[in-house]
């Protein structure tokens, strides 16, 4: 069966997180995606935790691999003049190239897309950076967490009465290449339907925005700034993480409307509560909702997370226990739906990648192990450059390849 990117071959120049994470989404349903990179200037993450022993080493990262599945790595050192006429060449083969450096880097190269199209005018380009081409701020550098402060998250994170909180990790890297993915299809199509490329720059902050939507429009519609506040909700009551039985377990619990909040009061064995004038209605339940979560949490605190959760959806009312790692392997929907994909890589050995999070039925995702660096440089330079050993042998010590 041929998958969504058959045939379409893909020129990597992407890194760290939220570039690889896109490309790996290509290379599952069937692209042939070469990374370029270099032991000149190793990718970020191929250095991150978890390593394998949490021993240090360029091929030890499960970080790394998780992004990387299915990909072939090509040791090119683009400081040297020699690998970016390589580099050109290669774009002749390929039908996408995409990066996610700091704007100037693939100008620099001589690889922006006005270049591209004199070798290859229907290529389509995907760039990501910061904040996008053109603008004061272009070139600012960052990461994830530099990101979420600029786009609001970070503001919007954690106690009303405490220093702003970054979400987990590199946030807005998880979530843009969802979008990324989309554009990128939508460009394949309208190659195959026109024969013209297309150049995709993508502004991450611009992106991230998309996530906030609720509190911008609070803004632009009523001139409220939204502020840190916890696990509260603008108008629901209950809306929290309630401890539960065991060591650092917790159970969300939401009432939407009274009818879920009366059907957790059955569940509590108080329906007192339910006719309490400081907790019969939503409004008043937001009120008094510190007394309310004190109510809550004293009866959460003796029973098991898992047993509260399933109470709770027996009943209508939204829960969710708080799940570790752990929980996350031993999840049953996770497990029947078979996410969690486990390879064998040539140096980690087997561990787990993450499968995608949609499924195609008529175009079945298909998983490889991540690269070790440089793994496809013989191949790439006799497959597709036509180069013979003594070729690769003196690029080698040229330090081109490297």
């Amino acid at each position: 069966m041929t998958t969504a990117f058959s045939g379409v071959n893909v020129l990597d120049f992407c890194w760290v997180a939220i570039g690889p994470m896109t490309t790996r989404y290509l290379a599952d349903f069937g692209a042939n995606v070469i990374r370029i990179e270099s032991i000149k200037r190793i990718d970020t993450i191929r250095t991150a935790t978890p390593l394998k022993d949490n021993q240090p080493g360029i091929n030890n990262s499960a970080y790394f691999a998780n992004y990387n599945g299915g990909k072939q790595s090509m040791a090119l050192n683009m400081g040297n003049p020699k690998a970016r006429e390589i580099a050109r060449e290669l774009v002749e083969w390929a039908d996408i190239v995409t990066e996610n450096f700091t704007p100037g880097i693939m100008e620099r190269w001589g690889l922006d897309y006005q270049n591209l199209k004199k070798i290859k005018p229907d290529i389509i380009m995907f760039s990501a950076s910061m904040q996008g081409r053109g603008g004061p701020f272009s070139n600012h550098p960052g990461f994830g967490p530099v990101l979420t402060a600029l786009s609001s998250h970070t503001n919007l994170t954690g106690w009303p009465d405490r220093v702003p909180t970054s979400p987990y990790g590199a946030y807005t890297d998880f979530l843009l290449p969802r979008l990324a993915v989309a554009a990128i299809g939508a460009a394949l199509d309208h190659k195959q339907r026109t024969g013209a490329g297309t150049y995709l720059d993508m502004s991450q902050l611009e992106g991230s925005l998309y996530f906030v939507a609720d509190a911008l429009m609070n803004f632009s519609g009523n001139g409220k700034v939204d502020v840190r506040n916890g696990n509260k909700h603008p108008t629901f009551a209950p809306h929290n993480a309630y401890p539960c039985k065991g060591d650092d377990r917790w159970c969300t619990i939401v009432c939407m409307d009274d009818a879920q909040w009366q059907s957790l009061c059955n569940i509590m064995d108080r329906k007192d509560l339910i006719k309490d004038p400081l907790f019969s209605d939503t409004q008043s339940r937001k009120v008094n909702e510190e007394e309310l979560d004190r109510i809550l949490s004293k009866w959460t605190s003796g029973i098991d997370p898992f047993h509260l959760m399933d109470q709770c959806q027996r009943h209508g009312i939204p829960a969710g226990v708080v799940q570790t790692c752990e929980d996350l392997f031993d999840d049953p929907q996770l497990k029947d739906r078979q996410h969690f994909v486990f390879l064998d890589h040539k140096i980690i050995g087997r561990h787990a990648y993450d499968g995608c999070c949609f499924q195609l039925s008529e175009s079945p995702a298909s998983y490889k192990p991540a690269p070790l660096l440089g793994e496809h440089t013989s191949w790439v330079c006799k497959e597709i450059l036509g180069l013979n050993e003594k070729e690769i042998r003196d690029l080698v010590e040229a330090e081109v390849l490297i």
